[in-house]
This record gives C-alpha cells, sequence and structure tokens, in this order.
C-alpha cells in the first residue's frame, strides 16, 4: 500500500481489516515486546509471578496480623480488583509510548500502526494470564472459592476492558508523538484513577455516600467489582447492628448477573464510541508520524 492509500483515511471496519490482515505481525511485535521487557534476565516470565505473590504475602500479612481489615481472605479480595487495573494500566501506558518508542519500523515500512499500541497491550495480557495463575493458585491455598454463578462474567468484563484500554492507547499513542507530555501526564493520571477505582476498599464503602453514583461513571469500576464479585464472592461481610435492628454489612452490590451486566453494557457501548473516537484522531493524525517523532 502505498502513500496516498493511508492519506485515504480509512474507516473504523477497514481499519480492523488491516489488523486483521496483519495479525502475524501483530504476533511478533508481542513477542518482541515480552523480549525486550526480559533481556538478559535470569528469571524471565517469573518476575510476572513475583509481583502478585509478593503482593499476596504483604497483605495478608499486613491485614489478618496487624490491621485487621473488616473483609474476609483481604488478599483474594485485593488481588481479584488489582490484577484486572494491572492490565489496563500497563496496555495503556506502554501503548501510548508503542508509536514513539518504534520509530525504525514507523519511518521504513507502512502497516497498520495501530498494531502498536495492540502489541503492548498483548504484553500487558501476558502478564496478566501468569498472574491471575498466582490468583487461582491462591484460591486453592486458601480452600477459598469464587462465586460459581459470577464466574462466567468474566468473559464479558474482560472483553469490556481490552476495548476499554485498546481504544484508548490507540487515539493516546497517536497524540503522544506530537505532545510528549501526554505520557508523563498518563503516569499521574493513573496514579490517580487507581484510588478511584474500588480496588483497596470496597465499593459499598462509596455506594453509600453521595458520590456513589458518580463511582460508576468510572468505567473500570464496573470491571474491576465484577472480577470481584467472580473471584471473591460473597458481598457481605457481617451484620451491623442499630436502632433499626440487624443488617447485613455489604463490600460489593448485593445484585444479580444482570446487574453487574448492565452496568458492563453501558462501559461497552461508552468503549465502542470510543474505538471510533480513537480511530479517527488516529487517521487525522497518522500521515506525519516518522516527520515528528
Amino acid at each position: 500500500m502505498d502513500r496516498s492509500d493511508v492519506s485515504d483515511r480509512p474507516g473504523p471496519v477497514r481499519r480492523i481489516r488491516d489488523i486483521w490482515i496483519y495479525r502475524e505481525l501483530l504476533e511478533n511485535l508481542v513477542r518482541k515486546e515480552l523480549k525486550v521487557k526480559y533481556k538478559n534476565s535470569a528469571l524471565g516470565f517469573v518476575w510476572s509471578l513475583l509481583n502478585p505473590m509478593l503482593y499476596l504475602a504483604v497483605f495478608y500479612v499486613v491485614f489478618t496480623v496487624f490491621l485487621k481489615s473488616s473483609i474476609p481472605s483481604f488478599p483474594i479480595f485485593l488481588l481479584a480488583g488489582l490484577l484486572p487495573y494491572n492490565l489496563f494500566s500497563a496496555g495503556l501506558g506502554g501503548g501510548t509510548s508503542s508509536i514513539v518508542g518504534n520509530v525504525g519500523l514507523v519511518g521504513k515500512v507502512w502497516f497498520p500502526r495501530e498494531i502498536l499500541p495492540l502489541a503492548s497491550i498483548g504484553a500487558a495480557m501476558v502478564h496478566f494470564a501468569l498472574q491471575l495463575l498466582v490468583l487461582a493458585a491462591a484460591l486453592v491455598v486458601f480452600w477459598f472459592e469464587p462465586s460459581w454463578s459470577y464466574l462466567p462474567l468474566l468473559i464479558p468484563a474482560m472483553i469490556v476492558l481490552l476495548v476499554l484500554v485498546a481504544s484508548l492507547a490507540i487515539a493516546l499513542s497517536a497524540i503522544n508523538v506530537y505532545a510528549r507530555d501526554t505520557q508523563h501526564l498518563l503516569e499521574l493520571v493513573l496514579l490517580a484513577w487507581f484510588w478511584m477505582t474500588p480496588i483497596v476498599y470496597p465499593y459499598a464503602q462509596v455506594s453509600t455516600t453521595s458520590i456513589g453514583n458518580l463511582a460508576l461513571l468510572n468505567p473500570l469500576t464496573p470491571i474491576v467489582i465484577t472480577f470481584q464479585r467472580a473471584l471473591w464472592g460473597n458481598p457481605i461481610v457481617g451484620i451491623a447492628t442499630g436502632k433499626g435492628g440487624s443488617k447485613p454489612l455489604h463490600a460489593l452490590p448485593d445484585a444479580s448477573q444482570w446487574w453487574y451486566l448492565r452496568n458492563l453494557g453501558i462501559v461497552a457501548a461508552v468503549s465502542v464510541g470510543l474505538v471510533f473516537f480513537a480511530f479517527w484522531i488516529f487517521g487525522r493524525l497518522e500521515d506525519d508520524f516518522a516527520e515528528n517523532i
């Protein structure tokens, strides 16, 4: 394909088709990302396992021995929300800097440039899969039973998460070529985003406040609480006694699968809209990538 074809600014459907045609290149770039990350490393992929294992060990000691968290099996609760956030953070961070970081490829040969941020997300998915094995092992070791009826929701939650991070990564990777502060600003945004998402604290803690409905406007919230509901299980953590009698204390919404699926559907609709926006802004900016890197 020549330069004039690129300047035609193909629509989203054609761009997705081109990505599919170049899927073998995408696979190779994912392998390249992983090899570069662990180049000259003796432990290699073991480092991806050590991170969640350390989280699990540290939070088990801190919140079961010292701080006595009111949430049972808090390390499981934490990892269930932390792993999808880590995938989002790593995929978005790597994807944003992917165009600038591959100047040799961008300037020499044509291919769908969207593949570069998608390759970063693919590498993050490999790390996510390895870390998920640690969580699965923890469930077995601690004899912790997930919520089997909610486990199927992990599939749509994962799909929605990937569409969301892909749309943002594609858009920001193009913007970052012209505004290099984007990747640095993103680090601060992701830090704030982490604390705005109910990962360390339960969603029910903010759902009963005046900002409860606003919490659901965070697109990561429905995804994270779905992972927690499926893997951590029972949303009821105790019984509160007051003037009105006894009532259950919740860490997560004690709602049906359809409630969780509805919220995921809303995020999915927003994410699909972001995909169209991402392809539009990428198409507007990609012609001059080589000159501006």
